[in-house]
């Protein structure tokens, strides 16, 4: 019997993080430099029904069984085989590698989910359209994160960049120009569902305070779209930095942070902003090409465990 492998890349949310949550829009790309591969193979000697993980990134081989219900491999496979009416599959091992680092804000366990739906729904021979495995992967990410906005397994998905707004089809956006990116890694751990639970927390002690941040921040959404759709990659800068100053005052900022986006502006950038949960994670700049290279070193120098140096491209006509 073959193997089926799939891949998925990472992902960087340029604008709108947290307040996505609350039913703003957000706008996210796909980072294809990072992505997570996972491969099915059938275990012909072994019992059915016997799963073996693989994961050598992150230090894990065991028995599926033997991982607690709340994993979030459990979850996946739970999640899978109620959706396909499935009792018992065939014995498998699950392979899974990925080069996008874990609690960064970079999306890997939604790539990890994408990846591991395809290929198991491959192997199982009942394939997922992108439709199927975007809303599996939302139902793992909500077991596993709580209140998750359903951005990072869509943006995942698709592979395309996204207008996002929760309870909304998406909208994939076509940029008029090609943008360049350089992404920063603080090498701080970000679990998404520490810091969405901790704005929440704050919301629900000044709503109105967190309503009206949100709400700043989905007018810059707004405006971040048109001016991707019609006007100069440049002007996105001042919007990424107005963003992030908005996330300053939500508290999801960092010293560490800061100066790494002190560090991107001082080296040239048009602008900055943290991406993702935030506390640690990632910043993403928006460089100038030919500057990119200067802006990363800049960014390592501040203190940057890995940079990134990745292009939205311009929508083909």
């Amino acid at each position: 019997m073959p193997a089926f492998t799939a891949r998925a890349p990472g992902k960087a949310i340029l604008f709108g993080e947290h307040a996505v949550v609350y039913g703003r829009p957000a706008i996210a790309v796909p980072v294809t430099q990072v992505y997570a591969k996972v491969t099915v193979i059938a275990l012909l000697a072994a019992p059915e029904g016997q799963i073996l993980i693989d994961a050598p990134d992150i230090d894990l081989q065991s028995d599926l069984a033997h991982l607690p219900d709340t994993h979030p491999l459990r979850l996946l496979f739970n999640t899978l085989t109620k959706a396909l009416g499935i009792k018992r599959i065939p014995a498998l091992r699950l392979r899974i590698s990925s080069t996008i680092p874990v609690a960064a804000g970079l999306g890997s366990g939604a790539a990890v989910s994408v990846a591991s739906l395809r290929a198991l729904a491959a192997f199982l021979g009942r394939p997922l359209d992108d439709e199927q495995v975007c809303d599996l992967a939302f139902e793992v990410e909500k077991a596993y994160h709580g209140n998750p906005s359903g951005i990072d397994n869509t943006v995942i998905t698709y592979s395309r960049p996204i207008y996002f707004r929760r309870e909304s089809p998406f909208e994939i956006l076509n940029p008029a120009q090609s943008v360049t990116l350089v992404i920063a890694d603080s090498g701080i751990a970000s679990p998404t569902a520490a810091a969405v639970a901790g704005v929440r927390q704050r919301w629900q002690s000044d709503q109105a305070h967190y309503e009206a941040l949100f709400d700043r921040i989905a007018e810059i959404t707004d405006s971040a779209r048109q001016t991707l759709e019609h006007g100069l990659p440049q002007a996105l800068g001042p919007l990424m930095n107005a963003n992030h100053w908005a996330l300053q005052e939500m508290d999801v900022s960092s010293v560490e942070l800061d100066r790494l986006i002190e560090a991107a502006l001082s080296s040239g950038a048009y602008g900055a902003k943290l991406s993702g949960a935030g506390v640690g994670g990632n910043v993403i700049a928006l460089a100038p090409p030919e500057r990119a290279g200067e802006i990363a070193a800049a960014l390592s120098q501040a203190g940057a465990v890995r940079t990134i140096v990745t292009t939205i491209q311009q929508a083909s006509h």
